[in-house]
């Protein structure tokens, strides 16, 4: 993959992802993913893919559904912002756990320094 379509798969992950459109998100964030190479890369954008199946079954009130693939997201989204990744991970990591938890909106995809 290109790094001009990595970008363009990003920006439409980020604008389905922002717009509730959590499914097709999903398939945007898994086309990247499976172009990645170092595993600890991978890792985080497993967990922004698990974020997004975990917002959709919030929706459909699948609790377990949520609290299990929620806990995953938010074990692979944990530790500091890592530079290889464009998306800002840790105010999005606090802020899923705060939705899944039912304590506030879902969290917006964003690119680092937006």
């Amino acid at each position: 993959m290109t790094p001009d379509e990595r970008q363009r798969y990003l920006e439409n992950a980020r604008d389905l992802f922002n717009s509730g459109e959590y499914w097709s998100a999903h398939e945007a964030l898994e086309t990247v993913w499976r172009s990645i190479i170092k595993e600890d890369e991978a890792l985080v954008f497993q967990g922004l893919i698990q974020a997004a199946a975990a917002l959709l079954h919030l929706g459909r009130g699948n609790r377990h559904g949520t609290v299990v693939v929620g806990a995953a997201a938010l074990e692979r989204l944990a530790g500091p912002q890592r530079p290889d990744v464009e998306f800002e991970t840790t105010q999005f990591r606090a802020q899923l756990a705060r939705a899944l938890a039912g304590q506030g909106d879902p969290p917006r995809l964003e690119f680092k320094n937006a």
